[in-house]
């Protein structure tokens, strides 16, 4: 397709947008609340915990959605061996769950008994390995050191002890399993700086690593440069992500996760041409998006010029995006970024644009719409002035004519100028005039 007629085809797209009596059967997703069940069985290890709780923080006053969260946490923590994190949420529960959500003095005082000998035994080996220097019984008693703090909360102690394991790791498969222990707790203790270190140092060992690992380790980075707010670098590499990721890292991220987190951010950071490439042609991250039918929809709306649907997917989508612990956030910077490239994409190909008509292609009064086309003018990212008595958007497109008058001009000064030069050097030639430059001995 020429240049011409695809821009075409954009502007009927475009222009189409405003009209109500388009016919377009893709069905609005309604915004349900959350099945927090569900969402939950998605996850697994302390992450599953962590989210459920941020979800009963989070969800205002949600009464049943609060306690169904807490109630799902409680049962999951007396799984594990976690007494303080028990505590706390007993204590935010605080009787409204019955007596079968209560305290349970007898399971925590059993639990830290056990905690105690288990620790007793775990130093007494690592001190018998560290007499006999056994490399690889060291690594191995620091390793389950960490995997005992790791279980009962204290991040910090686990990740002292999978870090200690450096010195002692004998082959690059260690190194890269430290590494992974070593991202997982910096990730639950939202040291995103280490996650980064230790995602780069794992890496170093590429003849090593599996393409699970490669999976892991690309969501690790995204999850980093998501919290450093580098949309477009997090987008990359969730966008690298592998489908052999499926379900083994679900003490981290699910695959629904990289559909929702790589193409909002990408939504967010990459222009037309990257959006087309990179996501909607992207065959692995296809298998992603299938998952998060939503999102695989409103990055097509946004795509084909669709912006009302699109901006309405995104609405009903908010409450839910707005319980995930590490998009929460975000929310509002990527949503105004995806608002304002739709606004400059739709004024884009045209030399004037009816407000009117614009309000309606966006669901919005002309008032609110004139506001965010003058941040943008003010801003620069949209070169055009507001007739605000007719209602319209005049484009200020540069002067082609001028511009190419300037450019024929700046090319002869060039051209004049290196004649000049090359003049002169035939004359210094031919005149045998040429300084030699003298060694210094």
């Amino acid at each position: 397709m020429e240049p011409d007629e695809d821009l075409g085809k954009i502007a009927d797209e475009i222009y189409a947008n405003g009209d109500e009596n388009s016919q377009r059967h893709r069905p609005i997703i309604s915004g349900e609340q959350l099945d927090i069940e569900a969402y939950a069985a998605l996850y697994s290890g302390r992450t599953k915990i962590m989210r459920l709780l941020f979800i009963a923080d989070r969800c205002g006053g949600n009464a049943s959605m609060q306690l169904e969260a807490l109630r799902m946490a409680y049962d999951e923590i007396k799984k594990g061996e976690n007494t303080q994190l028990f505590r706390e949420v007993v204590q935010k529960i605080d009787g409204r769950l019955g007596s079968n959500y209560g305290p349970d003095p007898t399971w925590t005082d059993s639990v830290d008994r056990r905690a105690e000998l288990r620790k007793e035994k775990l130093e007494n080996e690592l001190n018998a390995y560290r007499t006999n220097l056994i490399k690889e019984s060291i690594r191995m008693g620091y390793n389950d050191f960490g995997d005992f703090y790791y279980a009962h909360g204290q991040l910090g102690e686990a990740f002292k002890n999978y870090v200690r394991t450096r010195d002692y790791c004998t082959t690059a498969k260690h190194i890269i399993y430290m590494c992974l222990n070593a991202i997982l707790v910096s990730i639950e203790m939202g040291q995103f700086t280490h996650v980064t270190s230790y995602v780069s140092k794992a890496e170093q060992s590429q003849e090593s690593l599996e393409v699970v690992t490669v999976a892991k380790l690309r969501c690790a980075a995204g999850l980093a440069h998501l919290e450093a707010k580098k949309y477009k670098l997090a987008a990359r590499k969730f966008l690298e992500v592998g489908p052999e990721l499926g379900n083994n890292y679900t003490e981290v991220i699910a695959p629904q996760d990289v559909a929702t987190y790589g193409g909002l951010c990408a939504l967010a950071s990459f222009d037309r041409a990257e959006l087309k490439s990179k996501v909607i042609d992207n065959i692995n991250f296809r298998n992603f998006l299938e998952l998060v039918p939503e999102i695989r929809e409103l990055i097509h709306d946004f795509y084909t010029s669709h912006y009302a649907s699109c901006l309405e997917y995104l609405g009903n989508l908010k409450a839910n995006l707005l319980l995930d612990i590490h998009l929460h956030d975000h929310i509002k910077t990527l949503y105004d970024q995806i608002r304002n490239k739709a606004l400059i994409q739709y004024t884009h190909p045209f030399v004037s644009v009816d407000l009117n008509m614009m309000a309606n292609a966006f669901k919005t009064s002309v008032a609110g719409l004139e506001k965010e086309l003058e941040a943008l003018i003010t801003d620069n990212q949209i070169q055009a002035r507001i007739d605000s008595h007719n209602k319209i958007l005049y484009a200020q497109h540069a002067d082609q004519r001028n511009a190419t008058f300037q450019r024929v001009l700046q090319t002869g000064r060039e051209f004049d100028r290196d004649v000049r030069s090359m003049l002169l050097r035939a004359s210094l030639l031919k005149h045998e005039y040429m300084l030699r430059t003298s060694r210094k001995h």
